[in-house]
């Protein structure tokens, strides 16, 4: 029987039971794919992180309940504050090698501080019928992510987004492309939810991924390049987030929840 460390971390929040929450566990060396897999969907949240030792600094990947992903922003950042609070406290920057190239974390104040691509938008010339009757509301503006994962959906109010009542299974028939919906914030420069049920993610709690789209747009469009973003789930999370060039920085604090172990 195997044994590895567990945590489980609350991100882009400064108190329990908010933010979105990962668990993350370190690894000597690449377990099987079906395994890591397996405590994924046995831990059953949004992401469950997993890295691994290199020369400098580690690998690390993130799996949904149901499939292995690209990118994700509040893993990583669970990931480094347990390296951070955990197993190295004589840190203060860790990079990863992920499926998205280098992603760097430092410790910035009572946060940290990410490093993470920059990503365009490309207007979309047709809505789908399944996006403006699974959310309900009709975009003023549909774009898609150069990622091609995602759609940009942004709508004219705060309380419009705040408000949805997704129906998941028309947003499912999307796949592979999940859902971001966006407004002007009222106390905030932007808020946003994201949804991504192909994926096993009805409602993604707080999603760093998507500033990497959500923060050159509001920049933009807003004519400044620092954004106070808030994500409208249940929970609720927040980013201070910065155009940096052709990179996004992504700042926010994160909670430990719990620590244990797995036997497999």
């Amino acid at each position: 029987m195997g044994k590895l460390r567990i945590w489980q971390i609350d991100a882009f929040t400064g108190r329990l039971f908010g933010g979105n929450p990962a668990a993350v566990v370190p690894l000597d060396d690449w377990l099987d794919d079906a395994t890591l897999q397996a405590i994924a969907a046995e831990n059953n949240l949004a992401e469950t992180a997993f890295f691994v030792p290199l020369e400098s600094g580690y690998h690390l990947r993130w799996f949904t309940p149901q499939v292995e992903v690209r990118l994700c922003g509040h893993a990583t950042l669970a990931s480094a504050f347990v390296l951070f609070t955990e197993i190295q406290p004589q840190l203060e920057t860790v990079s990863f090698e992920t499926s998205s190239g280098p992603l760097e974390v430092s410790r910035a104040g009572d946060g940290l501080c990410m490093d993470f691509p920059l990503w365009s938008l490309e207007p979309v010339e047709r809505v789908p019928e399944a996006l403006t009757a699974g959310l309900g509301a009709e975009p003023e503006e549909l774009l898609m992510v150069e990622t091609g994962d995602n759609l940009f959906a942004v709508l004219g109010s705060e309380s419009t987004v705040r408000t949805l009542d997704p129906d998941f299974g028309l947003l499912e028939t999307l796949h592979p492309a999940g859902v971001i919906v966006t407004a002007k914030g009222v106390e905030s420069d932007c808020v946003c939810r994201y949804f991504a049920p192909s994926y096993g993610i009805p409602e993604d709690s707080g999603t760093g991924s998507i500033h990497c789209a959500l923060v050159p747009y509001w920049s933009a469009r807003l004519g400044k390049e620092d954004i106070h973003s808030r994500q409208l789930s249940a929970r609720g999370a927040e980013l201070h987030c910065e155009l940096a060039g052709d990179r996004t920085i992504l700042r926010g604090q994160a909670v430990k929840y719990l620590d244990g172990w797995i036997r497999y």
